[in-house]
């Protein structure tokens, strides 16, 4: 009998681990991916910083700009909205529904102070971008060394 020599890897069973966890989570707060119902879901973030500001990007397809709520108090950005099933109809048949339905709250801190007053949000193509300027203080200062 032939024995294969494996690499020891500290990291092989971490993804099995985070899914499981995910799974309890899931079970906790009643979301079950794919099974269809109105579940809450939430949409995926990519957060960027430039010199000048922090620019917040979020999938949301198929939802109408109407029905999404933006908001900030103090370094906290909070992003809500619902997406509705469509109605059911007798004479339609499925027999698979995978995407997520239902209301949805996304809460993060800012990594830096913004000006709060001059944050701008556009929603296009199902990506709702908000460009938040550095206040003053957050913006990195470079010192001439004499």
């Amino acid at each position: 009998m032939a024995r294969t020599l494996m690499r020891y890897d500290p990291f092989l069973g971490t993804l099995s681990v985070q899914n499981e966890v995910d799974r309890l989570i899931d079970s906790l707060y009643g979301c079950y991916p794919g099974d269809g119902s109105e579940t809450s879901w939430m949409p995926v973030l990519d957060v960027e910083e430039t010199k000048e500001s922090l620019i917040v990007r979020a999938e949301l397809p198929g939802m109408k700009k109407e029905d999404i709520k933006v908001s900030l108090v103090g370094d906290t950005l909070t992003i809500t909205g619902e997406r509705r099933h469509e109605a059911e109809q007798k004479d339609r048949t499925f027999h698979r529904i995978e995407r997520s339905f239902g209301r949805f709250v996304r809460t993060m801190i800012l990594p830096s102070d913004v000006k709060a007053d001059k944050v701008a949000a556009a929603y296009k193509d199902g990506v709702l971008e908000l460009t938040l300027p550095k206040a003053d203080e957050a913006k990195v200062k470079e010192i001439a060394i004499q």
